[in-house]
């Protein structure tokens, strides 16, 4: 596939920036806790406070297995925000605008743009999305319009077992888009080295867990804010489970 038009300005500043500018960040994906499912903001075994964080929630939806929209909400519960799955949705999905934030020479980072830190290093607006899958797919996976970066598993079906491979495609405004960095676990892997996808926007991983993955994604695209920040950052997770063996 040719990538033409805003695909290749994302390509050539991909190609440009270096490794800076995609370090390591914080995510948000879906997990179960006491058995609920909750939305969690973290990185590697980081589980931080997502409450304080929920004015930064930008949209939560669930879909059935044909990927209609089904009603569901998120609930705060103690120090987590948890599904309420009572339709048993087979896809949650949640997206989040984390906001201005610019970097100094002296590394200490600033919930500011640049136009307030004239002596920043760099300055992103961050956004983050997640995606869970609920069970095992029932077709293709759709592509969900509030997700403006997502992973979509290639194919009908999830391995059942870790150590298989998973090729997945990551789309950029619904498009297939190349060069995205895409890690295997951010969990309990989140200083692997990335692999990046092809013009075809797929790469193929080893999933790297009989129980919770964590796929991530990372592509950064020309500011929408140009005063106030360089780049936009986007962020996204593709969360499914393995079941382990009956007890």
């Amino acid at each position: 596939m040719k990538i033409t038009g805003q695909l290749a300005v994302v390509a050539s500043l991909l190609a440009g920036m270096g490794a800076a500018s995609l370090a390591q960040a914080h995510g948000i994906w879906f997990a179960q806790r006491s058995n609920q499912l909750a939305l969690i903001y973290g990185l590697g075994a980081d589980d931080l406070d997502v409450i304080k964080r929920q004015d930064k929630l930008k949209s939560f939806t669930a879909y059935d297995d044909e990927g209609k929209e089904v009603a569901a909400q998120l609930t705060p519960n103690g120090p987590l925000l948890v599904v309420n799955t009572d339709n048993q949705p087979a896809i949650v999905a949640a997206t989040m605008d984390y906001g201005l934030w610019s970097k100094t020479a002296d590394g200490k980072w600033y919930n500011k743009g640049k136009d307030e830190v004239p002596n920043a290093t760099i300055s992103l607006h961050t956004f983050k999305y997640g995606v869970h899958l609920r069970g095992p797919l029932h077709g293709t996976m759709p592509v969900l319009p509030a997700q403006k970066l997502q992973i979509v598993p290639v194919g009908k079906q999830l391995p059942d077992r870790m150590a298989q491979p998973l090729a997945v495609r990551v789309l950029f405004d619904g498009k297939p888009v190349s060069g995205a960095e895409v890690q295997p676990d951010l969990v309990n892997d989140p200083d692997s080295k990335p692999l990046k996808t092809g013009a075809d926007g797929i790469v193929t991983i080893k999933v790297r867990n009989q129980g919770l993955n964590v796929v991530v994604a990372k592509l950064d695209s020309p500011s929408s804010q140009p005063a106030k920040a360089s780049t936009d950052e986007h962020e996204a997770t593709l969360s499914f489970v393995l079941p382990h063996q009956p007890e």
